[in-house]
């Protein structure tokens, strides 16, 4: 049974996870914890894992935080960049034994929809990326998109693919997108979405698309509840649950 702390435990992404975690027959919530609660209450409630779904701002402190007082912790708050996760890395250089795991995203298909979009990627000319989300969301663009655009931009520099051509001169701000490693990058804000992504890949006299949809939260426990599972036999840091479908 692996006693599981929940942070931003009120949250519409927390109070799901916390319930995930009740139904679970191998899990046992052991706390859950709002925004503004110590993490030592997790030790004190003798948690082993926590899971992180609270807000950019904090979640890099509670990470550290979970580290210093020994957790196991399953990260979905976004806001993450190279730098933040290199401090994550070094911080777990102290204590080799726990796991950190940071995900964009922890719907199975969108994961799948990633990695099949970097294994496309160097055989087509073209390649952007659009998510589309409700208008709550408070970054644009999304961590799928950023993940998905940055394995992208790998494949294709490991193939040796020239960037996507693009012969625009003329543009108003932030019409052709951001650019994400030289993948362009759209961002959509709309009532009624949740989380979606798709991926255009081009080539002279053809399109693949590849669409993820999450139409409601529930998609996303599958893969928290792996993340809780596996993230204690995966010390160190790892970066997508990408790495955990093959373990």
């Amino acid at each position: 049974m692996i006693r599981v702390a929940v942070l931003g435990a009120a949250g519409r992404m927390g109070s799901t996870v916390v319930r995930a975690i009740e139904q679970a027959p191998d899990l046992s919530l052991a706390a859950a914890l709002d925004l503004d609660d110590d993490v030592s209450l997790a030790v004190a409630a003798k948690a082993s894992v926590a899971v992180d779904f609270t807000v950019p701002d904090s979640t890099e402190a509670n990470v550290h935080a979970l580290i210093d007082a020994g957790l196991h912790a399953v990260v979905g708050t976004t806001g993450w960049n190279e730098e933040s996760l290199e401090r994550v890395r070094d911080h777990l250089l102290d204590q080799p034994e726990l796991g950190v795991l940071i995900a964009p995203n922890f719907a199975l298909g969108a994961v799948f929809a990633m990695r099949f979009a970097a294994q496309a990627a160097p055989y087509f000319e073209s390649v952007e990326v659009i998510e589309l989300h409700h208008p709550d969301k408070v970054d644009a663009p999304s961590g799928t998109a950023r993940h998905t655009a940055d394995r992208i931009a790998a494949a294709r520099a490991d193939a040796g693919v020239a960037p996507s051509p693009d012969a625009t001169s003329v543009a108003l701000d932030g019409a052709r997108g951001a650019d994400v490693a030289g993948v362009r990058v759209h961002s959509v804000r709309l009532r009624g979405l949740v989380a979606h992504e798709e991926i255009l890949l081009g080539n002279p006299g053809e399109v693949l698309t590849i669409r993820h949809d999450s139409i409601d939260r529930e998609s996303f426990m599958p893969g928290v509840l792996l993340g809780i599972r596996q993230v204690g036999v995966h010390p160190g840091l790892t970066v997508g649950l990408d790495a955990l479908l093959d373990a």
